[in-house]
């Protein structure tokens, strides 16, 4: 061996070493990218990946609601199980079991998944049929819901009259069972 080859081997040895610390220094960067970047995923994200998956919410004064999962939008998702179908405000659903591992980055949503829990709540109010509302402290009622403001609905309790839910103490709405 020729002293250019014992050269170029040393250099290639050295170079070889090089990346090996190069790479020794990027693990714990690659980790802590990966970790900031999952910081970034949302609930509905994961949700929106599990589209047509049998899940189970644990669902604030509601309890376990399990079906398949027919809608996502940024605020709710829709659950079809036993005949009935449940419109859930994510902002109620404490645990979520049967998601996919995976993500979908809401840029990559369609528009309609944009809308909001206004746009669930009139679209069973236009169909003018009998729901439960179940509310976020146990409480449930048989109602017709009426018309939709920003940040409450009209719900006909019938002998009791009409009643303004707000949003935020929805935990979900229930088809009755046909």
């Amino acid at each position: 061996m020729s002293w250019d080859d014992d050269l170029f081997a040393l250099f290639d040895e050295l170079e070889h070493r090089a990346e090996a610390l190069y790479d020794a220094e990027r693990i714990p960067e690659l980790a802590d990218r990966s970790r900031s970047e999952y910081a970034a995923v949302t609930l509905a994200s994961r949700l929106m990946s599990s589209l047509g998956a049998e899940i189970d919410l644990d669902v604030l004064g509601v309890g376990q609601v399990r079906g398949e999962l027919q809608r996502v939008a940024a605020q709710w998702c829709l659950l079809r199980g036993n005949g009935q179908d449940w419109v859930v405000p994510i902002a109620a659903v404490s645990v979520l079991r049967g998601a996919s591992d995976r993500s979908v980055p809401e840029v990559a949503w369609s528009p309609l998944s944009r809308l909001g829990l206004a746009s669930a709540l009139r679209r069973i109010a236009d169909s003018g049929q009998r729901c439960v509302v179940h509310l976020r402290d146990g409480a449930a009622h048989d109602v017709v819901l009426g018309r939709v403001g920003a940040d409450f609905v009209e719900a006909d309790t019938g002998r009791a009259g009409t009643a303004l839910v707000a949003f935020g103490a929805v935990a979900a709405v229930q088809s009755r069972e046909d």
